[in-house]
């Protein structure tokens, strides 16, 4: 099995891919930055799982809320306007779940920057779907969306500064190994410590073999319709050896 993991960001600039090969070992194959659209489409077509690290879809009611406010007539009391109302707008389903599992809120793709990322986000799964790849923002396609800091956080990883700081992630790396002795960075792994976003890359792929496994917390029936269509976060539901089982 290959799965792949993408740390997406507006721009290739920031955006790292992640190809990891599972068989007798977990051999991290291709660790690159900077990565074009083009780029990522190649690694979908070759891959059974592609973990990308952005938001799918946004909120139903804050896509229902700027068609509503882009009409002429508009009723006073149309928009709540209260915190609460806010928050529907702010957050998907899937950022509710994390919240209730991790106890963190993952980035608002409505009302944090996030968002720009998200639009490269569409116009590459228009890119994939044109390539003859469905595409099922609840993650049961090829396609599935990651959060690789709650996937460590989920692993049971200390997960505090990692992303600014190349001595944590360092440290963070060594205790991977430890819990995947299975796991070989090759030549890559200095670059795993050097950028925060080749990191969350491998990571990334990692959380998209959980998804393959089927080992994270599922939309549940009454979620799927939302699922489909704002997105739904792969949170692991296993600790990290179990992706090594079977090898399948």
């Amino acid at each position: 099995m290959l799965t792949a993991g993408v740390d997406l960001a507006a721009e290739p600039k920031g955006t790292a891919l992640a190809v990891i090969e599972w068989g007798e070992k977990a051999t991290l194959l291709e660790l690159t930055v900077d990565v074009a659209d083009e780029q990522i489409t190649h690694a979908a077509s070759r891959v059974e799982k592609l973990g990308i690290d952005c938001a799918l879809g946004w909120p139903v009611e804050f896509v229902d809320f700027v068609r509503a406010n882009a009409g002429m007539h508009v009723e006073p009391a149309e928009f709540d306007g209260g915190m609460e109302w806010r928050r529907r707008l702010a957050y998907r389903e899937t950022d509710r779940s994390v919240r209730e599992h991790t106890d963190r809120w993952p980035l608002s793709v409505s009302t944090d920057r996030l968002g720009l990322t998200a639009m490269r986000c569409a116009g590459l799964l228009s890119r994939l779907q044109a390539a003859g790849i469905p595409i099922d923002r609840s993650g049961a396609g090829l396609v599935v969306e990651v959060y690789p800091g709650a996937s460590l956080r989920q692993w049971g990883f200390a997960t505090q500064g990692y992303r600014a700081s190349a001595d944590i992630r360092q440290r963070l790396l060594a205790d991977l190994e430890a819990a995947a002795p299975w796991f070989s960075a090759g030549p890559h792994r200095q670059l795993m410590i050097d950028s925060c976003d080749a990191f969350d890359a491998v990571i990334a792929a990692f959380s998209s073999r959980a998804a393959a496994l089927g080992q994270y917390l599922k939309p549940t029936a009454v979620q799927l319709e939302r699922a489909r269509v704002e997105g739904w976060i792969a949170v692991p539901n296993a600790l990290i050896p179990a992706l090594f089982q079977g090898r399948a």
